[in-house]
């Protein structure tokens, strides 16, 4: 498992109706404050405020077609050369990490190959590095390096 310590949050949330909407600054609007984007957003700000990644390079919510179906993957960080590096799937605090949920991520892999395979939901982190066409577990995000 993979041990997160998230940043404190500083987002923009209001209430609009009865309904809270928190402000993505990666996609630059307002969107529905629901359980899984509260640990999609959270995530993000790990990534850019702990580990440095570039905010150029991540991507969220995209369309990609796996098989027949549209599906959309959560969060991707592109590498330096824009080639799909780390795949990034979040699922609600109350959502179990399952084989399931691996199961999806790599269905979303073969569409969007990357070297690195995350799976959160905000509680629990899990990730994988894929070497010599083999899944290794690791215990820690990699550091970005700008020479990949």
């Amino acid at each position: 498992m993979i041990f997160i310590k998230y940043p404190q949050p500083d987002f923009k949330i209001e209430i609009r109706g009865d309904q809270p909407y928190i402000f993505d600054h990666i996609r630059r609007k307002w969107l529905l404050l629901q359980d899984e984007e509260w640990v999609r957003q959270n995530f993000v700000q790990y990534l850019l405020q702990v580990m440095k990644y570039p905010k150029t390079l991540i991507a969220l919510e995209k369309e990609i077609v796996v098989g027949e179906l549209k599906k959309r993957f959560d969060i991707l960080v592109y590498d330096t050369q824009h080639k799909p590096w780390m795949l990034i799937e979040c699922k609600g605090p109350d959502v179990p990490i399952t084989q399931n949920v691996l199961h999806q991520v790599l269905r979303y892999n073969i569409a969007m190959p990357a070297e690195y395979l995350i799976l959160t939901n905000g509680n629990y982190n899990y990730g994988w590095q894929k070497k010599d066409g083999q899944l290794q577990e690791i215990h820690s995000l990699p550091e970005f390096l700008t020479h990949h």
